[in-house]
C-alpha cells in the first residue's frame, strides 16, 4: 500500500496504470473471498482504500487543470 505522498509524486500515467493494477488485484481478492480461499479479509479493505486514494489524487489534479484553463484564457 502506497502512502499518499508517494502517490502525489507520480505522474498521471503512472497513477492510471497503478489504478488498473489495484482494481485487478481487488477483483482477484473478491473472487478469492467468494470461493472462501481468502486468508486475510483486510486485504480487500486495503485495496479499496488504495483505489480511493488514487482516484482522489487524479480528480484533484483534474480540478486544478480546470481552474488553470479559464485563468489562461482570461489572461490572453
Amino acid at each position: 500500500m502506497s502512502k499518499p505522498a508517494e502517490l502525489r509524486d507520480q505522474t498521471d500515467e503512472q497513477l492510471s496504470l497503478l489504478l488498473k493494477e489495484v482494481q485487478h488485484n481487488l477483483f482477484r481478492l473478491r473472487l478469492q473471498s467468494e470461493t472462501e480461499r481468502l486468508e486475510a479479509p483486510t486485504e480487500i479493505v486495503k485495496a479499496k482504500r488504495e483505489v480511493a486514494r488514487i482516484k482522489t489524487i487524479l480528480r484533484l489534479r483534474e480540478i486544478e487543470q480546470q481552474k488553470k484553463a479559464p485563468a489562461e484564457v482570461k489572461s490572453r
